[in-house]
């Protein structure tokens, strides 16, 4: 693994604000370049997964959301598949959650690490896992569309606490 693509889990020294303004500043230009609208509640939505900074689910956001005003669920919901489709949030199955994309408007399957314990995630971009799955199911007469590859355990703090 090069170190471009080594995991880094966020650490307590980091700061979260400069992710969040990196983030909604991508999605504003991802949105322009493919002409689709970054509405308010889009941008609140991204905003409130990426201040997680682990994954989210869909009810806490709805929850987060009413403190400002009264939101209905399937309007979280639209937001999340909206973000999905851009590719700036994925879904993280196990969990039903989202997080943040970590390398929005850059083709590419997810592969998360997710600690079992504290529920931090690191997201890996390694095309040769991608291209090893692929193989495997060209070999089985398979055509892949879209990959999640969800691998847990335990984050550095996790496994070392103290």
């Amino acid at each position: 693994m090069s170190a471009a693509s080594q995991p880094t889990f966020s650490c307590k020294m980091h700061d979260h604000q400069c992710c969040i303004t990196a983030a909604l500043e991508n999605a504003e230009q991802l949105c322009l370049q493919q002409s689709k609208r970054f509405t308010n509640i889009r941008r609140r939505v991204l905003e409130l997964v990426w201040q997680q900074h682990k994954p989210i689910g869909a009810y806490e956001v709805l929850e987060l959301l009413q403190r400002d005003k009264r939101t209905a669920p399937p309007t979280v919901y639209r937001a999340l598949d909206f973000l999905q489709q851009m590719g700036l949030v994925h879904r993280i199955a196990s969990l039903n959650a989202y997080v943040g994309c970590a390398h929005p408007g850059e083709p590419h399957d997810g592969q998360f690490l997710i600690c079992e314990s504290c529920h931090s995630l690191a997201e890996l971009d390694i095309p040769e896992i991608s291209n090893a799955i692929n193989r495997s199911a060209a070999d089985s007469g398979f055509t892949t569309r879209r990959q999640t590859v969800e691998i847990m355990g335990l984050c550095p703090d996790c496994r070392h606490p103290g």
